[in-house]
């Protein structure tokens, strides 16, 4: 596995575990999961900043899948599919230092990894669906962070 899949593997797997396990705090988790496995420094830091990206992001970032691809309810969507979805779409549309085909690559290869055997084909289908609105989800994602800095301030 490639480092910065490995990356991107263990903030899937901290994505998914505060997912499911709402009493378990994300800092707690990816400490956990940065001992079990060693990444270097700048992978940990990249690890890091996928999920406290979009974890505050999640329930827009679940909005916006809902909105680009209605024909895949996310009530309907593994768990672990759901959190490959909002990495990949973090990636590219909120981030922004990711190419959209190379996060939609990435994404793939982690439902081959993870999710069942149409996880692959699906994670490509949605991801492909939401890059071609890649321009405009971007204006509404900034506008949202816009208004939350707004309401913090």
């Amino acid at each position: 596995m490639k480092p910065r899949t490995r990356a991107r593997s263990i903030a899937l797997q901290v994505l998914y575990e505060t997912d499911i396990a709402n009493n378990h705090l994300p800092g707690d988790v990816l400490k956990t999961r940065l001992e079990d496995t060693l990444l270097a420094d700048d992978l940990a830091e990249f690890a890091r900043q996928i999920v406290f990206g979009v974890l505050p992001l999640r329930q827009d970032l679940d909005q916006l899948i809902a909105r680009y691809a209605p024909e895949w309810p996310l009530d309907q969507i593994a768990a672990i599919d759901r959190n490959i979805l909002r990495i990949a779409f973090w990636e590219f549309a909120v981030s922004r230092e990711t190419p959209v085909k190379v996060a939609i690559n990435e994404a793939v290869e982690l439902a081959k990894l993870y999710g069942s055997d149409s996880a692959p084909r699906f994670v490509n289908g949605v991801l492909g669906t939401l890059a071609e609105h890649e321009n405009e989800i971007l204006q509404i994602i900034k506008n949202r962070i816009a208004q939350e800095t707004k309401l913090e301030s």
